[in-house]
């Protein structure tokens, strides 16, 4: 193996560590709260601070999960499911996982700098619930919750990178973020349920059930609709927003036509298949219905 293999092969793994492909939940909401901001402000798109935006959202993500293997890697040693991930295998070395931490973390606070002060002073905010999460499920039966608050913080972050200014339309966009990720976790958190009893891993399934866990993610995906539905009235969509909500809102039924208390046989479908699809689809409906409305190159 040459010289050159050993640390391409590291960053593979550590990419593979961190599933840096999930960056699709969250990524799309960031940039419909950044097109709009830059809509409402001056009707044109701004590609550097749309690129800054992006590397901000992936660094922290990529801390944040990098962290989270770190900080679970013994409970996943103990959880078949998890049992292979690359900290446990060692197909990762802690080391790797905090220079690969470290190094994100510099990049996004690097991002968030060269947006704009305000960026910078509030992101050591944002990375606070990015650390906590993993210790949540040591000290509350709702880490979801905590998840959730740190989701909502994309959209919010995206605004405020375009204008230096606070937005409650970015707070709905991010509320419903935030509650719709939280929503979907509820469901993945199902099928550790024996695992977590027994580890004393505390969870609203491994607390109250699977089915009360799928019912809570039902009702998050309501309350997320109910939010979006929201923003859109407060920024004043058009019928290419409107449609792409309607087909949102048709994702969130299959997905729950698909997972029941009784049969979590599709949850993977659910979880990275359907709720991928919201986010790129809700992107793309959000996009086009602002470039009809006049947003510029």
């Amino acid at each position: 193996m040459t010289t050159a293999a050993v640390p391409q092969s590291k960053t593979r793994a550590f990419l593979r560590l961190v599933m840096i492909e999930h960056s699709v939940f969250a990524l799309p909401f960031a940039y419909i709260a950044a097109l709009t901001a830059m809509f409402l402000d001056d009707g044109r798109m701004h590609w550097a601070e749309l690129v800054l935006v992006t590397i901000c959202m992936v660094g922290l993500r990529t801390f944040a999960m990098a962290a989270n293997r770190i900080i679970d890697r013994e409970i996943d040693a103990r959880n078949p499911r998890t049992a292979g991930r690359e900290l446990v295998t060692g197909a990762v070395s802690v080391r790797t996982a905090y220079t690969g931490s470290a190094i994100a973390l510099l990049v996004f606070l690097g991002a968030a700098a060269a947006l704009n002060t305000l960026c910078l002073v509030l992101a050591p905010i944002a990375v606070v619930p990015m650390v906590v999460y993993p210790y949540g499920k040591r000290f509350t039966d709702f880490p979801q919750a905590i998840l959730g608050l740190a989701q909502a913080m994309g959209p919010v972050g995206a605004w405020l990178a375009v204008t230096g200014t606070w937005s409650w339309d970015a707070v709905v966009l991010g509320l419903a973020v935030g509650i719709w990720i939280g929503g979907f976790d509820l469901i993945y958190a199902c099928q550790d349920v024996e695992s977590d009893r027994a580890d004393g891993v505390r969870s609203v399934p491994a607390r109250f059930g699977v089915a009360a866990a799928v019912r809570g993610a039902r009702v998050c995906h309501l309350v997320t609709t109910g939010l979006l539905v929201w923003f859109a009235v407060r920024t004043h969509a058009g019928p290419a927003m409107w449609t792409g909500l309607a087909v949102v809102a048709g994702a969130f039924v299959y997905e729950h036509t698909i997972v029941r208390p009784g049969d979590l046989s599709r949850l993977n479908r659910a979880f990275f298949s359907t709720n991928g699809f919201v986010g790129i689809s809700l992107f793309v409906f959000a996009l086009l219905d602002l470039v009809i409305r006049g947003l510029g190159g």
